[in-house]
């Protein structure tokens, strides 16, 4: 199999985040610490332990400054990183190793590592934290030296700035003034990274093989909307960039409103929320309802069950921002792969493929019952149109199961999340019992390429841009529109604004991402008409990979918008 991103002599490919385009020289991110030296320390173990007690707790300090000075989405993961730094377990480890002989720079350095280890084992949520812990480590070791930690190189010019992948400390607070674009050799769709550039706007792509190798100082033209770096473009390719990017300028934006495509068929577009503190952004961007409500926020950091009335506070503060708007729930996605103390924290050998979402609710079904019911009871006192889904469903039986639960307990429209290939390939079987698809295309991706979507090494497969990926989605698409069902995608591929247009082509019949993709998404449907996407949908599927699939599509469209425009002066 082909590799989903590629590397020639001109150019490297991964995978873009939004639309954006930039010019300008390349500066590489400076290498990390080197690993502490092993040599027993010369001080006492006590006074080790007070260095490194006033490292950890400096670092937590500064981590969530950086955060207050963010604000969004970077404030959440640099509030979580914070409490990395100053987790007890952790704190514990070093103090042990510390008595054992070790400097606190090392006892920090290697307990880090056991946890970091530890967290990629579980996968998951756990697992996308892993990353994150590389981070702190080195802020902290950098404290204990008593020098700078590595981090976003300041020169006195505009830059696109290279990198392994890049701390959600770094992220968060680029100059948006001076960092033209990102560019980074790890990482996917759903990577930090990722994920806080299309919240602050910023050109990058990801994933992209080979980056490592652009030498500071090498011009080179970041195309998101393609996934395309262009390295030492020549002076046509420049001119032709700096074009694009005035004509865009110039371009006037789509006003916030429904999503439709050019011929009017209405396609909504809905926000991805992880808790209800991001509903005035949701509101204010357009999102025309909620297609995925986390609802893991309010489980996470407790060793119980949240009450009926806990849960139904919250789902009513929510549903109370979209009267008479589609607010689609997720039922708790915990496990293994989610510890839980009151669900299921026992180990296991394979995390994404154990005990998690329906299935942890199944052997717990009192923690499901409340959950629903409290959904049920805000519905009641508000005006929103409450959806729920089970996540990670993979037979019918399971369909049939947490649909008739759900009625039973006053939810009238109950789905579930296509997430593995055997509910895509029963499609037509599922939606027979269940009210909707909601296609998560980060899982599907994962399940379907066998790839982990947290490790680096196998970044490359994690693209739904595959074709074998968009022919599930199609597998869903044509079950709906035969059963008259509706098929959404809340899953990252839905903020890439070609490929919505694609995924509207497959059958998909609302859009849900997170807010800051909206306009952009929204841009995009407007330029092509149903007829259109289908068109782009057959171009991608009889591609033999991500790469040939993004370009066939990008190669239409271009030649499309450019005949059109022809007539257009012609006229």
């Amino acid at each position: 199999m082909t590799p989903s991103h590629a590397v020639t002599e001109s150019t490297l490919t991964g995978v873009g985040i939004g639309r954006g385009l930039a010019v300008g020289p390349v500066i590489r991110m400076p290498d990390p610490l080197p690993e502490p030296s092993d040599a027993p320390s010369t001080l006492t173990p006590d006074a080790e332990k007070v260095r490194a007690a006033g490292a950890l707790a400096a670092t937590a300090v500064d981590i969530r400054l950086r955060g207050d000075r963010a604000g969004g989405s970077a404030k959440d993961v640099l509030d979580a990183q914070a409490f990395m730094a100053e987790d007890p377990t952790l704190r514990d480890d070093v103090n042990a190793r510390i008595d054992s002989g070790r400097t606190a720079e090392r006892a920090v350095f290697e307990a880090f590592v056991q946890f970091r280890d530890l967290l990629v084992s579980m996968g998951g949520y756990m697992g996308e934290r892993a990353t994150d812990l590389d981070d702190v480590s080195q802020r902290v070791v950098a404290h204990l030296q008593g020098v700078a930690a590595p981090g976003v190189p300041d020169p006195d010019h505009p830059f696109v700035l290279v990198a392994r992948d890049l701390a959600p400390a770094d992220t968060a607070l680029l100059d948006l003034e001076k960092v033209l674009a990102l560019i980074t050799s790890d990482g996917g769709p759903t990577s930090h990274t990722a994920i806080l550039a299309r919240e602050k706007s910023i050109v990058a792509v990801v994933g992209a093989r080979g980056a490592l190798s652009l030498d500071n100082g090498e011009i080179v033209i970041v195309d998101a909307s393609t996934g395309v770096v262009t390295i030492a473009p020549s002076e046509a390719e420049r001119a032709a960039a700096e074009a694009t990017l005035a004509e865009r300028k110039a371009a006037p934006e789509v006003p916030v409103g429904p999503g439709a495509m050019a011929d009017g068929t209405k396609i909504p577009l809905l926000a991805n929320l992880g808790s209800v503190d991001k509903l005035t952004e949701a509101v204010e961007k357009g999102a025309e309802g909620v297609g995925l409500f986390r609802t893991e926020f309010l489980f996470l950091d407790s060793d119980r069950a949240p009450s009926i009335e806990e849960q139904q506070a919250k789902y009513t503060a929510l549903l109370g921002a979209f009267p008479g708007k589609k607010v689609v729930v997720r039922a708790l996605d915990a496990g293994a792969d989610k510890p839980l103390s009151f669900l299921n924290d026992e180990p296991e050998e394979n995390p994404a493929l154990g005990l998690r979402g329906l299935r942890a609710l199944r052997a717990h079904e009192s923690i499901l019952r409340d959950q629903l019911t409290a959904l049920a009871n805000a519905e009641a006192v508000t005006e929103a149109d409450v959806w729920v889904m089970a996540p990670m469903v993979s037979t019918v039986e399971e369909t049939r199961y947490f649909v008739s639960l759900a009625k039973e307990l006053g939810l009238k429209t109950a789905g579930v999340m296509v997430e593995v290939p055997a509910s895509a390939l029963l499609a037509d079987r599922i939606l027979a019992d269940a009210d909707f698809a909601s296609i998560g295309t980060n899982d599907l991706t994962q399940y379907t390429l066998a790839a982990d979507r947290l490790l680096g090494s196998v970044a490359s497969f994690q693209d739904p841009w595959h074709p074998a990926v968009l022919r599930l989605v199609g597998e869903v698409g044509r079950a709906g529109a035969a059963l008259d069902k509706p098929v959404g995608i809340c899953g990252e591929a839905a903020a890439d604004p070609m490929l919505a247009v694609v995924l509207v082509g497959l059958g998909a019949t609302t859009l849900s991402m997170s807010p800051a993709a909206l306009a952009d998404v929204r841009a995009e449907l407007s330029r092509f008409t149903v007829k259109q996407a289908k068109e782009f949908a057959e171009l991608a599927l009889s591609a033999n990979s991500a790469v040939e699939a993004r370009a066939a599509v990008f190669s239409a469209a271009s030649s499309l918008t450019s005949s059109t425009h022809n007539r257009t002066e012609s006229e």
